[in-house]
Protein backbone atom coordinates (compact mmCIF):
# COMPACT_ATOMS: atom_id res chain seq x y z
CA UNK A 1 0.00 0.00 0.00
CA UNK A 2 3.08 2.22 0.90
CA UNK A 3 4.49 1.37 -2.86
CA UNK A 4 0.69 2.40 -4.16
CA UNK A 5 0.13 5.51 -2.61
CA UNK A 6 4.13 6.63 -3.51
CA UNK A 7 3.85 5.68 -7.34
CA UNK A 8 0.40 7.49 -7.26
CA UNK A 9 2.15 10.54 -5.46
CA UNK A 10 5.05 10.04 -8.32
CA UNK A 11 2.71 9.92 -10.90
CA UNK A 12 0.06 12.53 -10.03
CA UNK A 13 3.54 15.13 -10.00
CA UNK A 14 4.30 14.02 -13.16
CA UNK A 15 1.22 14.01 -15.00
CA UNK A 16 0.15 17.74 -13.28
CA UNK A 17 3.76 19.41 -13.62
CA UNK A 18 2.96 21.78 -16.25
CA UNK A 19 0.16 22.81 -13.17
CA UNK A 20 1.80 21.58 -9.95
CA UNK A 21 5.17 22.73 -10.74
CA UNK A 22 6.49 26.22 -9.08
CA UNK A 23 8.53 27.22 -12.39
CA UNK A 24 8.38 25.98 -15.97
CA UNK A 25 12.04 25.36 -16.28
CA UNK A 26 11.73 25.14 -20.16
CA UNK A 27 10.46 28.62 -20.73
CA UNK A 28 14.00 30.26 -21.33
CA UNK A 29 12.23 33.36 -20.67
CA UNK A 30 11.66 32.86 -17.07
CA UNK A 31 15.05 31.73 -16.10
CA UNK A 32 16.82 34.14 -13.73
CA UNK A 33 20.81 32.55 -14.63
CA UNK A 34 21.76 35.46 -11.12
CA UNK A 35 19.68 32.38 -9.53
CA UNK A 36 21.92 29.52 -10.83
CA UNK A 37 23.50 27.32 -8.10
CA UNK A 38 21.38 28.54 -5.21
CA UNK A 39 21.46 25.96 -2.22
CA UNK A 40 18.11 24.34 -0.58
CA UNK A 41 15.79 26.42 0.78
CA UNK A 42 17.19 24.71 4.52
CA UNK A 43 21.02 25.75 3.97
CA UNK A 44 22.35 28.81 4.34
CA UNK A 45 21.61 31.19 1.40
CA UNK A 46 19.30 29.10 -0.31
CA UNK A 47 15.62 31.33 -1.05
CA UNK A 48 11.78 29.50 -0.44
CA UNK A 49 11.23 30.12 -3.53
CA UNK A 50 13.65 27.56 -4.55
CA UNK A 51 12.98 24.47 -2.25
CA UNK A 52 15.52 22.05 -2.97
CA UNK A 53 18.30 24.94 -4.53
CA UNK A 54 18.54 25.56 -8.33
CA UNK A 55 20.61 23.96 -11.32
CA UNK A 56 23.42 25.92 -13.01
CA UNK A 57 20.93 28.44 -15.44
CA UNK A 58 18.65 29.07 -12.96
CA UNK A 59 15.99 26.46 -12.72
CA UNK A 60 14.26 25.41 -9.67
CA UNK A 61 15.24 21.76 -9.38
CA UNK A 62 11.65 21.05 -7.70
CA UNK A 63 10.34 21.96 -10.81
CA UNK A 64 12.98 20.11 -13.38
CA UNK A 65 11.95 16.97 -11.49
CA UNK A 66 8.41 16.73 -11.53
CA UNK A 67 8.60 17.90 -15.31
CA UNK A 68 11.76 15.18 -15.87
CA UNK A 69 9.39 12.60 -13.82
CA UNK A 70 7.16 13.28 -16.50
CA UNK A 71 9.21 12.74 -19.45
CA UNK A 72 10.82 9.56 -17.54
CA UNK A 73 7.27 8.23 -17.00
CA UNK A 74 6.05 8.81 -20.84
CA UNK A 75 8.83 6.87 -22.10
CA UNK A 76 8.68 4.17 -20.01
CA UNK A 77 4.84 3.42 -20.37
CA UNK A 78 4.90 3.82 -24.18
CA UNK A 79 8.23 1.42 -24.78
CA UNK A 80 6.46 -0.85 -22.43
CA UNK A 81 3.45 -0.76 -24.21
CA UNK A 82 5.03 -1.33 -27.42
CA UNK A 83 7.04 -4.52 -26.50
CA UNK A 84 3.93 -5.53 -24.79
CA UNK A 85 1.89 -5.41 -28.18
CA UNK A 86 5.16 -7.05 -30.10
CA UNK A 87 5.63 -9.41 -27.75
CA UNK A 88 2.40 -10.95 -27.08
CA UNK A 89 1.87 -10.89 -31.16
CA UNK A 90 4.58 -13.19 -31.43
CA UNK A 91 4.31 -15.43 -28.77
CA UNK A 92 0.63 -16.21 -29.30
CA UNK A 93 1.66 -16.70 -32.73
CA UNK A 94 5.05 -18.96 -31.80
CA UNK A 95 3.15 -20.75 -29.13
CA UNK A 96 -0.38 -21.62 -30.95
CA UNK A 97 0.83 -21.91 -34.77
CA UNK A 98 4.32 -23.86 -33.72
CA UNK A 99 6.43 -25.43 -36.04
CA UNK A 100 9.07 -23.11 -38.33
CA UNK A 101 7.62 -20.20 -37.38
CA UNK A 102 7.99 -21.35 -33.35
CA UNK A 103 11.61 -22.14 -34.16
CA UNK A 104 12.10 -18.53 -36.35
CA UNK A 105 10.75 -16.34 -33.00
CA UNK A 106 12.57 -18.51 -30.12
CA UNK A 107 15.63 -18.22 -32.12
CA UNK A 108 15.80 -14.74 -32.66
CA UNK A 109 14.60 -14.29 -28.81
CA UNK A 110 17.45 -16.51 -28.12
CA UNK A 111 20.29 -14.10 -29.74
CA UNK A 112 18.48 -11.18 -28.48
CA UNK A 113 18.99 -12.92 -25.05
CA UNK A 114 22.22 -13.28 -25.10
CA UNK A 115 22.89 -9.60 -25.27
CA UNK A 116 22.24 -6.86 -22.39
CA UNK A 117 19.41 -4.84 -23.33
CA UNK A 118 21.09 -1.83 -22.37
CA UNK A 119 23.30 -2.83 -25.27
CA UNK A 120 20.44 -3.89 -27.67
CA UNK A 121 18.75 -0.23 -26.87
CA UNK A 122 21.85 1.82 -27.46
CA UNK A 123 22.51 -0.56 -31.36
CA UNK A 124 19.18 0.61 -32.60
CA UNK A 125 19.42 4.24 -30.81
CA UNK A 126 22.94 4.56 -32.90
CA UNK A 127 21.47 3.08 -36.26
CA UNK A 128 18.45 5.52 -36.05
CA UNK A 129 20.92 8.89 -35.46
CA UNK A 130 22.94 7.84 -38.50
CA UNK A 131 19.94 7.13 -40.77
CA UNK A 132 17.85 9.96 -39.85
CA UNK A 133 18.50 13.54 -41.02
CA UNK A 134 21.02 15.45 -38.14
CA UNK A 135 18.72 18.68 -37.47
CA UNK A 136 15.84 16.12 -36.73
CA UNK A 137 17.35 14.54 -34.05
CA UNK A 138 16.17 16.49 -31.34
CA UNK A 139 12.66 16.28 -32.49
CA UNK A 140 12.63 12.41 -32.79
CA UNK A 141 15.07 11.59 -30.01
CA UNK A 142 12.01 10.71 -27.61
CA UNK A 143 10.26 8.51 -30.53
CA UNK A 144 13.52 6.67 -31.28
CA UNK A 145 14.24 6.45 -27.79
CA UNK A 146 10.58 4.54 -27.31
CA UNK A 147 11.71 2.16 -30.56
CA UNK A 148 14.85 1.60 -28.91
CA UNK A 149 13.64 0.48 -25.37
CA UNK A 150 10.50 -1.45 -26.69
CA UNK A 151 12.35 -3.60 -29.09
CA UNK A 152 14.83 -4.09 -26.89
CA UNK A 153 12.41 -5.66 -24.14
CA UNK A 154 9.77 -7.94 -26.28
CA UNK A 155 11.33 -11.25 -25.63
CA UNK A 156 10.15 -11.65 -22.17
CA UNK A 157 6.83 -10.94 -23.07
CA UNK A 158 7.12 -13.11 -26.17
CA UNK A 159 8.68 -16.21 -23.92
CA UNK A 160 5.96 -15.77 -21.37
CA UNK A 161 2.55 -15.63 -23.89
CA UNK A 162 4.16 -18.60 -25.90
CA UNK A 163 4.46 -20.61 -22.48
CA UNK A 164 0.98 -19.94 -21.50
CA UNK A 165 -0.09 -20.52 -25.38
CA UNK A 166 1.19 -23.82 -25.49
CA UNK A 167 -0.78 -25.14 -22.49
CA UNK A 168 -4.15 -23.54 -23.62
CA UNK A 169 -4.16 -24.79 -26.72
CA UNK A 170 -4.33 -28.22 -25.50
CA UNK A 171 -7.68 -27.34 -23.42
CA UNK A 172 -10.65 -28.73 -24.29
CA UNK A 173 -12.24 -25.01 -24.98
CA UNK A 174 -9.94 -24.51 -27.53
CA UNK A 175 -10.52 -27.93 -29.13
CA UNK A 176 -14.17 -27.13 -29.15
CA UNK A 177 -13.85 -24.03 -30.81
CA UNK A 178 -11.82 -26.31 -33.92
CA UNK A 179 -14.58 -28.17 -33.62
CA UNK A 180 -16.84 -25.91 -34.14
CA UNK A 181 -15.43 -24.38 -37.12
CA UNK A 182 -13.52 -21.21 -35.76
CA UNK A 183 -10.30 -19.80 -37.72
CA UNK A 184 -7.53 -20.23 -35.81
CA UNK A 185 -6.97 -16.33 -35.52
CA UNK A 186 -10.27 -16.26 -34.01
CA UNK A 187 -9.38 -18.75 -31.48
CA UNK A 188 -6.34 -16.45 -30.69
CA UNK A 189 -8.04 -13.21 -30.39
CA UNK A 190 -11.49 -14.61 -28.95
CA UNK A 191 -10.20 -17.82 -26.50
CA UNK A 192 -6.42 -17.96 -26.03
CA UNK A 193 -5.52 -14.60 -25.56
CA UNK A 194 -7.77 -13.53 -22.56
CA UNK A 195 -6.35 -16.52 -20.39
CA UNK A 196 -2.55 -15.52 -20.86
CA UNK A 197 -3.09 -11.89 -20.12
CA UNK A 198 -2.59 -12.33 -16.36
CA UNK A 199 0.77 -12.83 -15.82
CA UNK A 200 2.06 -10.71 -18.44
CA UNK A 201 0.18 -7.78 -17.34
CA UNK A 202 2.35 -8.41 -14.11
CA UNK A 203 5.34 -8.43 -16.23
CA UNK A 204 4.14 -5.40 -17.78
CA UNK A 205 4.14 -3.71 -15.09
CA UNK A 206 7.48 -4.63 -13.28
CA UNK A 207 9.08 -3.90 -16.55
CA UNK A 208 7.86 0.03 -17.11
CA UNK A 209 10.33 0.51 -14.01
CA UNK A 210 12.97 -1.14 -16.13
CA UNK A 211 12.20 0.53 -18.73
CA UNK A 212 12.58 4.05 -16.94
CA UNK A 213 16.13 2.81 -15.67
CA UNK A 214 16.84 2.00 -19.54
CA UNK A 215 15.77 5.49 -20.32
CA UNK A 216 17.65 6.87 -17.72
CA UNK A 217 20.75 5.37 -18.63
CA UNK A 218 20.85 6.45 -21.99
CA UNK A 219 19.97 9.95 -21.17
CA UNK A 220 22.40 9.73 -18.82
CA UNK A 221 25.33 8.60 -21.49
CA UNK A 222 24.29 11.57 -23.45
CA UNK A 223 22.43 9.14 -26.56
CA UNK A 224 18.36 9.63 -24.79
CA UNK A 225 16.43 13.00 -24.22
CA UNK A 226 18.07 16.06 -25.55
CA UNK A 227 19.00 18.53 -22.86
CA UNK A 228 16.36 21.02 -24.25
CA UNK A 229 13.66 18.68 -22.86
CA UNK A 230 15.29 16.76 -19.71
CA UNK A 231 14.21 13.56 -18.27
CA UNK A 232 15.69 12.45 -14.85
CA UNK A 233 18.44 10.99 -16.13
CA UNK A 234 19.42 14.02 -18.24
CA UNK A 235 19.17 15.67 -15.05
CA UNK A 236 21.40 13.38 -13.16
CA UNK A 237 24.11 13.81 -15.93
CA UNK A 238 24.08 17.63 -16.00
CA UNK A 239 24.33 17.41 -11.98
CA UNK A 240 27.21 15.15 -12.09
CA UNK A 241 29.44 17.83 -14.02
CA UNK A 242 28.96 20.28 -10.78
CA UNK A 243 28.95 17.52 -8.03
CA UNK A 244 32.52 17.83 -6.66
CA UNK A 245 32.08 21.65 -7.15
CA UNK A 246 29.91 21.28 -4.31
CA UNK A 247 26.46 21.92 -5.73
CA UNK A 248 25.32 18.30 -4.69
CA UNK A 249 21.62 19.23 -4.88
CA UNK A 250 21.54 19.51 -8.49
CA UNK A 251 21.98 15.38 -8.79
CA UNK A 252 21.24 14.23 -5.39
CA UNK A 253 17.67 15.24 -5.88
CA UNK A 254 16.58 14.06 -9.40
CA UNK A 255 18.55 10.53 -8.70
CA UNK A 256 16.86 10.34 -5.26
CA UNK A 257 13.33 11.25 -7.12
CA UNK A 258 14.49 8.33 -9.77
CA UNK A 259 14.85 5.77 -7.15
CA UNK A 260 11.81 6.34 -5.44
CA UNK A 261 10.03 6.05 -8.47
CA UNK A 262 11.45 2.72 -9.77
CA UNK A 263 11.21 1.06 -6.57
CA UNK A 264 7.53 2.20 -5.73
CA UNK A 265 7.22 1.03 -8.88
CA UNK A 266 8.34 -2.44 -8.70
CA UNK A 267 7.43 -2.98 -5.42
CA UNK A 268 3.96 -1.98 -6.92
CA UNK A 269 4.51 -5.10 -9.42
CA UNK A 270 5.71 -7.67 -6.68
CA UNK A 271 2.25 -7.04 -4.87
CA UNK A 272 0.59 -7.25 -7.93
CA UNK A 273 2.09 -10.60 -8.62
CA UNK A 274 1.28 -11.86 -5.37
CA UNK A 275 -2.60 -10.98 -4.95
CA UNK A 276 -3.09 -12.29 -9.15
CA UNK A 277 -0.97 -15.53 -7.91
CA UNK A 278 -3.23 -18.03 -5.99
CA UNK A 279 -0.80 -20.18 -5.20
CA UNK A 280 0.71 -17.11 -3.26
CA UNK A 281 -2.04 -15.80 -1.39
Amino acid sequence: MIAAALTLICVGAAMFSPWLAPQDPFDAAALDLNAAFKPPAWIEGGERAYPLGTDNQGRDILSTIMHGARISLGVGLASVFLALILGVTLGLLSGYLGGRLDALIMRVADVQLSFPAILIALLIDGVARVALPTERHDDIAIPVLVLAIGFAGWVHYARTVRGSTMVEREKEYVQAARVIGRRPLAIMLSHVLPNVMGPVLVLATINIATAIITEATLSFLGVGVPATRPSLGTLIRVGNEFLYSGEWWITVFPGAALVILVLSVNLLGDWLRDALNPRLR
